[in-house]
């Protein structure tokens, strides 16, 4: 193993030790090292970094931008103990990211979206429950994918109503109430999946058929599915995914709506603001501030709150 794979490995286990969990950086800055070990040289320097983000050559400048910034950071951490390593320039390979704005789902696209998934087909009948209800979770709640995946039985609360969601993006655990119809909707699940599958091999809330915790993965790909047999998504080619609606906009159109709420039924945003953002996980109200730009259904209501005349007290 060369030292640069070593530095990896102490600079992975230091982000972790902080709280990130970051599969997806984790596995590109694998390569980024075995590219690195491949050409021959000891350190980062800045035209290998640009040669591996531009991988693949076909991807959006956002794509590569993205690439480069998580090399970037290990390369500014890397050179704190080894001075001839090459800190690239940020803007060396494009535009950076920016946050896709929230698709915003219309209640019909939610059912339609359940219903699809509730009729697809397998041998033994749970496929169809299981995704049906997890996007219905998923839509209510707001949770992120993993969250959801990540639901062990124990963590189902369905006498008081609450989920505890232990595996969070930024390491926190928290407690997350649900409505009693969506208490109804995981027990009758809950009870379907108990006597298709009597012997499963994980603990997860959500199954397959083969026993086992759905993934990411799996889940990403049926979501692409169903929202193809909807009318969402266009059809496409060759096994693809193809562009459209994408599952975390459930999410955005959770928050979004709460947000909506709030602001006709005049509630002080501002001061209720922190509820959502401890509900939502995020770690910075700043992340659910964001939803006010993005909206802009939103943002016009915060306006027309900002220059409504004040209430006039009588004395």
């Amino acid at each position: 193993m060369s030292d640069l794979s070593n530095a990896l490995t102490q600079y992975l286990a230091m982000r972790r030790a902080l709280g990130f969990v970051d599969r997806l950086p984790a596995s590109l800055l694998r390569t980024f090292v075995a590219y690195v070990d491949h050409a021959g040289s000891p350190v980062i320097t800045t035209e290998l970094a640009r040669e591996w983000a531009l991988q693949p050559a076909a991807a959006q400048p956002s794509t590569w931008a993205g690439r480069l910034g998580i090399a970037r950071r290990f390369a500014v951490w890397r050179r704190a103990s080894d001075p001839r390593t090459e800190v690239p320039p940020a803007d060396l390979v494009g535009q950076r990211y920016r946050r896709k704005p929230p698709r915003r789902y219309r209640d019909q696209d939610i059912v339609r979206l359940i219903q699809s998934a509730a009729a697809l087909p397998s041998a033994k009948q749970l496929r169809g429950r299981t995704y049906a209800t997890l996007f219905g979770l998923l839509a209510v709640t707001g949770l992120r994918i993993n969250e959801a995946l990540h639901l062990d039985r124990s963590d189902v609360d369905l006498p008081e109503g609450v989920l505890l969601i232990r595996r969070t993006k930024f390491g926190k655990s928290r407690l997350v109430p649900i409505h009693p119809t969506t208490q109804e909707a995981l027990r009758a699940y809950a009870e379907a999946r108990d006597q298709i599958v009597r012997w499963p091999v994980t603990p997860a809330f959500f199954v397959s058929e083969r026993r086992t915790r759905i993934t990411e993965w799996s889940t990403r790909y049926t979501f692409a599915v169903v929202s193809r047999a909807v009318g969402l998504r266009p059809p496409t080619s060759g096994g693809r995914h193809g562009r459209g609606p994408r599952i975390q906009d459930l999410r955005h159109r959770f928050a979004a709506q709460t947000l909506i709420a709030w602001y006709r039924a005049g509630v002080d945003v501002e001061r209720a603001l922190p509820t959502l953002s401890t509900y939502l996980g995020h770690v910075h109200t700043a992340d659910t501030y964001w939803y006010l730009e993005a909206v802009p259904e939103l943002l016009q209501l915060a306006a027309e709150r900002l220059t409504r005349p004040p209430v006039e007290v009588a004395p």
